[in-house]
């Protein structure tokens, strides 16, 4: 496992989420939700937006960009127009960081 620091968890509120930016890979994006942590692709992967920019209701993020919704939880896509998931990672958090494996 590669496990990386991506944030600390108090500065990810409920509800909010932060960008983990790994170039030359994609960024990845790590979600507050109800208090547990997620990571998930950060590009939408129907037009490749940033979903940290989206509106987050419960565990389903909506690209700001086409309104494509995916599960937070397991990065299934959800609506159209997305059609393919998004990779979701493991989190674990320790001493109020929040750590990926990638």
């Amino acid at each position: 496992m590669t496990w990386i620091r991506a944030c600390e968890a108090a500065a990810v509120a409920e509800g909010e989420t932060a960008v983990v930016e790994r170039p030359p890979a994609a960024p990845v994006a790590v979600f507050n939700v109800d208090g547990d942590f997620y990571a998930t692709d950060d590009t939408c992967t129907h037009d490749r937006y940033s979903l940290a920019d989206g509106y987050i209701d419960d565990d389903v993020v909506e690209c700001p960009l086409h309104m494509a919704k995916f599960c937070i939880r397991t990065g299934k896509a959800l609506s159209l127009p997305a059609t393919t998931d998004l990779t979701p990672y493991p989190v674990k958090v320790e001493g109020g960081v929040v750590y990926v494996d990638l």
